[in-house]
């Protein structure tokens, strides 16, 4: 079960990150952002996809070498729950939403973190 909670964020994280590096404008449009200069399309590519690469591929580190599981899957858990935060923090200040993207994106990290410090 552990291993396939770690996949499964793994798989996720992958797919993001593709996405992010083959189409950052398409990525990121349900906010409302618009890439019509390269430096921003260059700033989607690295956070959203290359971060989502790296992240998948130290997820699938971590299946490899079980004596490093604990701490990797719980660095990806807490940096889950940081962006997590990051979203309520957006709503105390005022930055009201509607429920998709943002509101949508909170339960997807959160749920992703939950299984990950269930899978630790």
């Amino acid at each position: 079960m552990d291993v396939a909670l770690i996949a499964g964020v793994g798989v996720f994280f992958l797919g993001m990150g593709g996405y992010g590096l083959a189409a950052p404008a398409a990525l990121i449009r349900p906010f409302g952002i618009s890439l019509d200069r390269p430096e921003a399309r260059a700033e989607v590519r690295a956070v959203y996809g290359g971060f989502g690469v790296a992240v998948a591929g130290v997820l699938a580190y971590a299946l490899a070498r079980p004596e490093l599981r604990s701490g990797i899957v719980l660095a990806v858990a807490v940096a889950l729950l940081g962006m997590a935060f990051g979203r309520i923090v957006s709503a105390l200040v005022g930055d009201r939403t509607a429920f998709y993207p943002n509101w949508f994106y909170l339960l997807v990290e959160l749920v992703a973190a939950g299984a990950l410090l269930f899978a630790v």
